[in-house]
């Protein structure tokens, strides 16, 4: 994978779908998010191409570096190399049996939206002004959004009574809560302020003191307290099918139900 000289968003879909063909020949839970990312990103160059974007050349750009660092992240695990703490957390919970989807989408998400969103903001925006991206920062926002709904909509093809289970023992509201991605998008577009406030040779260090506490806030997913385990548990039993056979049914359109 050349993840290192991606030159187009059609580049990038490319190279997750090599991700995913990988994730369901090798029953891979890191498929799921790969192929949720993958819709997002097919949505970001639908907005491109429609002109949804005040800087449409500077947003495929900013897809390109954005995409990067999960490839990277990625390619480091498959080597067995060194990654983000961020990342290592989701790549260590995608080998255990008892985390249902939702959990391996939201450690996927927790890693590229809370880190890797704010770095490459900062990285396209060098040697300028990093407001200039603010209005199309927040039309990307509207695209991301939309991933939580799909999360939550393809989630309940998978297994439609978790979400009856979280609301009836009212667990639901304070694990999204907990993990909302409006403030980990607000804290992205921060991360990215600060970062680009600062020389290139301090970036390093801020970076890794983001990481470190993104990686904390991971076990909001990973170990969700006793009563909620103990639920995503049940939830797990109830999951059908093989990897690839949810992989499948992440892919689908929205209205597979229908």
């Amino acid at each position: 994978m050349d993840w290192e000289n991606l030159n187009s968003i059609d580049e990038v879909i490319t190279s997750l779908g090599k991700i995913i063909a990988d994730a369901e020949t090798n029953e891979s839970t890191t498929g799921y998010f790969a192929t949720l990312y993958q819709k997002v990103t097919m949505k970001v160059k639908q907005g491109i191409a429609e002109g949804f974007f005040e800087d449409g050349p500077r947003m495929e750009q900013l897809d390109i570096v954005f995409a990067q660092r999960y490839l990277a992240a990625y390619q480091a695990e498959q080597q067995q190399q060194a990654s983000t703490a961020s990342w290592q957390c989701a790549f260590d919970l995608s080998i255990a049996y008892w985390p249902i989807v939702l959990q391996h989408l939201m450690m996927g998400i927790n890693a590229h939206i809370n880190l890797d969103l704010g770095i490459a903001a900062a990285t396209v925006c060098k040697g300028q002004n990093i407001q200039d991206l603010a209005n199309d920062f927040k039309k990307i926002n509207q695209i991301l959004a939309d991933l939580v709904q799909e999360v939550q909509d393809d989630l309940a093809r998978i297994w439609p009574t978790l979400i009856w289970i979280l609301k009836r023992t009212r667990k639901v509201d304070d694990f999204f809560i907990d993990f909302s991605m409006e403030l980990a998008r607000d804290g992205a577009w921060r991360f990215a302020e600060k970062l680009a406030a600062l020389p290139a040779e301090e970036w390093a260090s801020l970076i890794a003191a983001r990481d470190e506490k993104i990686a904390r806030k991971a076990r909001i997913v990973s170990h969700p307290g006793k009563m909620l385990s103990f639920l995503l548990g049940i939830a797990r039993l109830g999951e059908r099918g093989r990897v690839s056979d949810k992989i499948i049914q992440l892919k689908a359109p929205a209205d597979w139900l229908g």
